[in-house]
């Protein structure tokens, strides 16, 4: 197969920002890519948490336009670097007025006023940046709404364009909850016929949905997992775009997200007690312990210990964990939950600690240690989610030989084997209902199964570790997805 050269656009990336797994995705997926022979570039916003000097980040010189539409040409700077660990160049666009700020698309409470213009400005200056250094990309890949306007670009505004004639484009879902509404003045800003205006493309209600527009012009669609491509094109799943989805879905295809073992394997690393694997499992139960003592837990290697890290957020089902605390706390395990988010949940399971100061212990904050010392010393992991387009901690605890107790929705479903009383298969426990009683249920039949067929416990937790979720196979879909595409796009 043919070397392509491949841009992919993100307005979050690890190391340099992150929020969410888009972030995740974009740091580690191009370095697969390279690693398969592609020419692969990434480019991203400069935003104030992205320390130049520590990323040893380098001017390029001259400053790019980047036309606005109504709004007249505008100006911005970019810088360069390496993805960490990685020959894979990423790019930062620079311009104070929109990325100079605090937060990535919120001030901490509110979304930015501008969001629409910040990220049409991005995406364009992304494209500008390409002309600059003089990279004719084969494969345009964009990723959720910030970055949607690029296959309405490249199909209007850009459509006479030689430098992109040649130019396929992707775009990500990674959470269709979010789908960028805005002004029908937006329009101008974009520089896109009014024509686009209409309920098949941009048109939302009266306003403009770029997420919308941009499944309407992209040349292949996909999301994070199978079973949410499925759940997408249903009103449960669609957040009103179902049907828009459905009319595409010959376009649409589900990849699961890979892992990065170097960071997330119980083997090499360096935040947690001990190491271990699944031919020798000492390790955790050092970790365990350690974990404990941390939290001021009773330290105890005969009890269940589950596990939570993530948002405390309605879409990660926590209002399910506070609904049926009560009853957990009634039953012989101990709780860890890692996490920051909605204040009612901060200040309520602050109050759990209180309460239940031996059997349950929570840190209000994120913490990249602490998240990695809970994969390794929980028994469990908790992951209860009203909906997960892939879910990554559902991977890093499989990794961990920690076995999730999860939703069977998205990514969690496609990932995660249930249980099998009677063989003892499986990999961890699922429930279907987004219901406190479900959720109290699978929870205690995880927990009798610890007491009752401690050896089936075992038995998964090493079958869990030699699951295998890496970015080389998912970057082997992409691969295909982007030949397919540049197919489509040159006939």
């Amino acid at each position: 197969m043919n070397r392509l050269k491949i841009l992919i656009v993100a307005s979050e990336v690890v190391p340099f920002a992150k929020t969410g797994g888009l972030a995740d995705v974009a740091g580690a997926l191009p370095k697969t890519l390279f690693s398969l022979g592609h020419d692969v570039r990434v480019v991203m916003p400069r935003y104030y948490v992205v320390d130049r000097q520590k990323y040893s980040l380098q001017p390029i010189e001259g400053e790019l336009g980047v036309p606005m539409g109504s709004m007249g040409e505008m100006w911005c700077g970019a810088y360069e670097g390496k993805l960490p660990n990685s020959d894979v160049p990423i790019y930062f666009i620079e311009h104070e007025g929109f990325f100079g700020r605090k937060g990535l698309y919120n001030d901490g409470h509110y979304s930015y006023g501008d969001n629409d213009n910040r990220f049409v400005f991005f995406s364009k200056a992304a494209m500008q940046l390409c002309k600059k250094i003089d990279f004719k990309p084969d494969i345009l890949h964009a990723n959720d709404w910030h970055t949607a306007s690029l296959p309405i670009l490249l199909n209007t505004s850009f459509a006479n364009d030689e430098f992109f004639e040649k130019t396929a484009s992707i775009l990500t879902i990674h959470n269709l909850q979010y789908q960028g509404h805005f002004y029908k003045g937006l329009m101008d800003v974009m520089g896109v016929p009014w024509e686009e205006f209409n309920p098949l493309s941009l048109e939302s209600f009266g306003g403009v949905n770029l997420l919308k527009g941009g499944i309407t012009h992209c040349d292949m669609l996909t999301t994070v997992s199978p079973k949410y491509a499925e759940e997408i094109q249903t009103k449960a799943f669609g957040w009103g775009l179902e049907h828009h989805i459905q009319g595409h879905s010959h376009k649409l295809i589900g990849i699961i997200n890979g892992i990065d073992y170097d960071e997330w394997s119980p083997s090499c690393d360096s935040y947690i007690k001990a190491t271990f694997s699944a031919d020798d499992l000492s390790g955790k139960a050092e970790c365990k312990q350690a974990l404990q003592q941390q939290f001021g837990l009773i330290e105890r290697d005969d009890v269940p210990l589950i596990g939570f890290v993530g948002r405390l957020a309605e879409q990660k089902g926590i209002a399910l964990v506070a609904h049926v605390i009560g009853g957990l706390m009634h039953l012989d395990l101990q709780i860890v939950l890692l996490g920051a988010g909605e204040m009612w949940a901060e200040r309520f399971f602050s109050d759990i600690v209180n309460r239940y100061p031996d059997k349950f212990a929570c840190y209000i904050g994120y913490n990249n240690a602490i998240a990695h010392q809970i994969e390794a010393g929980s028994d469990f992991f908790l992951m209860p989610s009203l909906f997960e387009p892939c879910g990554l901690n559902q991977l890093y605890s499989l990794s961990y030989g920690t076995l999730p107790i999860v939703r069977a929705t998205g990514g969690l479903d496609d990932t995660i084997e249930n249980y099998d009383p009677k063989t003892g298969e499986g990999t961890g426990f699922k429930f279907e209902f987004a219901t406190g009683d479900a959720l109290y249920g699978t929870v205690k039949w995880a927990v009798d199964t610890w007491y009752e067929n401690p050896e089936h416990i075992i038995a998964m937790k090493k079958r869990a570790m030699k699951q295998h979720f890496g970015w080389d196979d998912s970057a082997k879909d992409y691969e295909k997805v982007y030949y397919y595409a540049l197919g489509k796009r040159r006939g």
